[in-house]
């Protein structure tokens, strides 16, 4: 077994400024990876949504609504998790699809009813909610991680 005891600071190893760099670089775009879960979910509930309240016969017009906006969110949190560096940029996307969620109950439905309505509002509003946290962090962040370097 090695000697592990005797450890110096990492202030005297060689490689520092290129260590401390690589680990910002690595970190420096990923501020939302917690949001990402919920935004998939989210998507997955929203797209689901129509057969859990059971609504499919009493508002037929909001199921494939339901249903193609739900499958845009979770289109959405995969990009933020698969290429976070190019898809942040459409967080306002995510905020544009939560207020369209607000409010089309009310454009796409034939009078809707309230459980139909406060479904639509609360996925709208968790919808802006996580846009614009991601947003927030995109535009703190910069927008955009510095490009890796290749491994030698």
């Amino acid at each position: 077994m090695a000697n592990t005891s005797h450890r110096s600071d990492i202030t005297s190893h060689p490689d520092v400024t290129e260590m401390r760099a690589r680990y910002a670089r690595m970190l420096g775009g990923r501020d939302v990876a917690l949001v990402d879960g919920p935004v998939f979910l989210l998507g997955l509930y929203c797209a689901v949504s129509p057969w859990i309240l059971h609504y499919t016969s009493s508002q037929p017009s909001l199921v494939p609504h339901n249903l193609i906006v739900g499958i845009a969110i979770g289109l959405l949190a995969l990009g933020f998790t698969a290429a976070p560096e190019r898809m942040y940029g459409l967080s306002w996307a995510m905020c544009a699809l939560g207020v369209w969620m607000i409010i089309s109950a009310w454009i796409v439905g034939a009078s809707p009813d309230a459980g139909v309505v406060i479904n639509n509002i609360v996925i709208g509003c968790l919808a802006l909610l996580l846009g614009l946290l991601c947003a927030g962090a995109s535009a703190k962040g910069g927008g955009t991680r510095a490009p890796r370097t290749p491994q030698v």
